[in-house]
């Protein structure tokens, strides 16, 4: 018979002739040794302890008395029992020390974090944590909150033009579950192949991959996604980042998202609309979403990670409604719903025109940022000129046929600066080179000298 304790993790074998008060040492010594209990950390009462692990106080008191009389334990009259700071056997070998990152990265899908607006959203918290009724915090539906879904459909209706009903919207954690999910649900559905554009980001191309689908890529041209080699390619599923294209920046025409909507129609085939960063834009007018044109057609996808922070994994997805059902079952068996605290604080917040406030705020900040950028690659390296600069959180430069996109992101990384090629977002490896920069979370001061840094790491490679 074995038994063991809830309150600290200790095994006893009552049937294997050891008397148990040592079977206790040898286990708590054991745990004290390899720094699974740490120095300081409070022992639980020998009462309590005994009364746990169904033995008498005495073989506690004995084992005690035995592990302060070696020194493990350390015990004060009238106190608790702590553990005792002794040198600790290692578990493992430790792992050789990693190089540390960049001292200035234009690592890209990084927002400046530290403007998070903490004193509206605590303001939200606090509305919440007092008015909530009791009801809304248990198991809730798999869409999500009403509270949630309703500020969001009146928030995208009106900023990004979507056709958005509550009852079609979906919260998820973040865009990385909601497009696993959708991925899933849609192979079990019978669709088998996925366009992306090419190039583009990689993890949706591996998700895709996971769930059973092939994967093909599709041309970028300056009007957006090539609808003619959409056709071609033999898709039932196409996900496109419409109003500003990821890493090229490209903005969909009119007549593109037309085409799209009309592939979608012919081939009864879903557009799967990523609009990762659309609110942060400078020198256009706004794009609407291309759901606004085929509710029943395109599922879109939206996030607060670039717009507030991504610690809040909070996305959302306005669903057809051919697919509301089952993505709501996928939710569902997935993780039961997302934090209701954290839905009804986000939606006070959109309701109350936090949301507005903060994207006002910031986009003046990305845009002298980007800037900024500009003006210093001009300066330093006029050769790389930066494209689809309008919107967002970073700027894509193709590097001239003198440059190795390898050599340039090494020479920089020597000189204490990250910057990332393009090779990892074309289908296949393969295509022009280029350099993406992410400038959201980095000073102003750190572009220039970041700037320098590369136009150094240039003229060092061209030497």
């Amino acid at each position: 018979m074995r038994t063991s304790s809830g309150e600290l993790l200790v095994e006893l074998h009552r049937d294997n002739g050891v008397p148990l008060h040592q079977q206790l040492e040898s286990g708590l010594r054991t745990r004290i040794r390899s720094g699974l209990l740490r120095a300081d950390a409070v022992m639980p009462s020998t009462r309590a302890l005994a009364q746990d692990l169904g033995l008498s106080r005495g073989v506690v008191v004995e084992a005690y008395q035995q592990l302060v009389a070696e020194g493990y334990l350390i015990s004060r009259a009238g106190g608790h029992t702590t553990v005792a700071d002794i040198a600790t056997v290692a578990l493992a070998p430790a792992a050789p020390a990693a190089s540390g990152p960049p001292r200035i990265d234009f690592k890209y899908s990084r927002p400046d974090v530290s403007q998070f607006p903490r004193a509206a959203w605590l303001r939200s918290v606090r509305r919440v944590l007092n008015e909530t009724p009791n009801d809304s915090l248990a198991y809730i539906d798999g869409r999500g909150t009403i509270e949630l879904r309703t500020s969001l459909a009146d928030y995208l209706n009106r900023v990004r033009g979507t056709a958005a009903r509550p009852e079609n919207l979906l919260i998820c954690n973040g865009f990385a579950q909601g497009s696993r999910l959708l991925l899933q649900v849609l192979v079990a559905l019978g669709r088998r192949r996925l366009a992306v554009e090419d190039p583009s980001d990689n993890d949706l191309k591996d998700v895709a991959r996971a769930a059973g689908m092939d994967v093909v890529g599709v041309p970028m041209l300056p009007s957006g996604i090539d609808v003619d080699a959409l056709e071609q390619s033999g898709a039932d599923v196409v996900l496109v980042t419409a109003a500003h294209q990821f890493p090229t920046g490209v903005v969909a025409s009119a007549e593109t998202r037309a085409a799209l909507v009309a592939w979608a129609n012919r081939h009864d085939g879903l557009v799967i609309e990523d609009d990762y960063d659309a609110e942060y834009r400078y020198d256009r007018e706004p794009i609407g979403a291309v759901q606004g044109l085929a509710p029943d057609r395109v599922a879109y996808a939206g996030t607060a990670s670039k717009t507030l922070v991504p610690g809040l994994r909070l996305g959302w997805l306005i669903l057809p409604s051919w697919l509301v059902e089952p993505m709501t079952t996928a939710k569902l068996m997935d993780d039961r719903g997302s934090p209701v605290f954290d839905q009804l604080a986000f939606a006070d917040f959109v309701a109350r025109g936090e949301f507005d406030r903060h994207l006002r705020r910031m986009r003046p900040r990305y845009r002298l940022l980007r800037d900024t950028l500009i003006d210093r690659l001009a300066a330093r390296l006029p050769e790389l000129e930066p494209v689809g600069v309008s919107a967002g959180l970073h700027v894509l430069t193709w590097l001239p046929d003198d440059l190795d996109e390898q050599a340039v992101q090494s020479a920089a990384l020597e000189r204490g600066l990250g910057v990332y090629g393009l090779a990892p977002y074309w289908d296949g490896g393969s295509g022009p080179a280029g350099l993406v920069f992410g400038y959201g979370s980095v000073s102003r001061k750190d572009v220039v000298e970041g700037i320098d840094l590369l136009a150094a790491a240039v003229a060092a490679i061209r030497e």
